[in-house]
């Protein structure tokens, strides 16, 4: 579940103007365009903050924005969802709506390190579609902002983490796994093609050698030394 019932004194309801972000992402003309195309409005749903949650902020998450952002067709662009990072200098939280469906999206942000007041992103996570009316999760239990906003971006991660492992970490595992999963359908795709027997088998030693690889990947703790019998 990673649809949170966020406290009422958390609720903003503001609807942000399209050109707040295009001025605050310096969009392309074509970025426009596929705003106009797909996203029909844009509400800053809520406002997770120390005065409306009584945790207190960290150096890197002073606030946790909640946007909710309304569809004109069943799909939205990931460029769209990194411009609203670009334009709006906190982390930030979506629930993207189309009809009675709603779907939870957020990327890891963190304050550049190189170049002050700006910021860090990965690429975008998503949830599962669900029911508008589906019950909602109570926001996790956390110490302070920066806590809170890792353990909701946790919950959107479609690997499990493992011990001592931090968001940043995990994200890293995940883009090597995408990486890794789009070398097979390279090797499967060639595989299908090849006739030369010699080939092939060459094909399914890569296959099976990245395959090892990711399984490892999604699971540390499995594989590795130990005892072989």
């Amino acid at each position: 579940m990673t649809l949170y019932q966020y406290p009422p004194q958390t609720a903003l309801k503001r609807v942000i103007p399209k050109t707040r972000i295009y001025d605050g992402a310096a969009a392309s003309t074509a970025l426009r365009e596929r705003f106009v195309r797909e996203v029909d409005q844009i509400t800053w749903a809520h406002k997770l903050a120390p005065e409306t949650l009584n945790l207190p902020a960290t150096p890197a998450v002073p606030e946790i924005q909640v946007f909710r952002i309304t569809l004109k067709g069943d799909a939205l662009h990931d460029d769209i969802l990194r411009a609203m990072d670009r334009a709006i200098p906190f982390p930030l939280l979506f629930e993207l709506v189309a009809g009675d469906r709603i779907q939870p999206a957020a990327a890891y942000k963190r304050p550049s390190e190189a170049e002050r007041g700006k910021w860090v992103l990965s690429d975008p996570l998503r949830g599962e579609w669900t029911a508008h009316d589906a019950p909602r999760a109570p926001l996790p239990v956390a110490v302070n902002l920066g806590v809170l906003y890792e353990r909701m971006l946790s919950a959107l991660m479609p690997v499990a983490p493992v011990p001592g492992e931090d968001v940043e970490s995990r994200l890293a595992r995940l883009t090597a796994i995408r990486a890794k999963e789009r070398e097979i359908a390279q090797l499967q795709s060639k595989l299908k093609r090849e006739s030369q027997f010699n080939i092939k088998v060459t094909l399914h030693g890569q296959l099976a050698e990245a395959q090892a690889a990711i399984d490892h990947m999604k699971d540390p703790g499995k594989t590795g030394g130990g005892n072989h019998e």
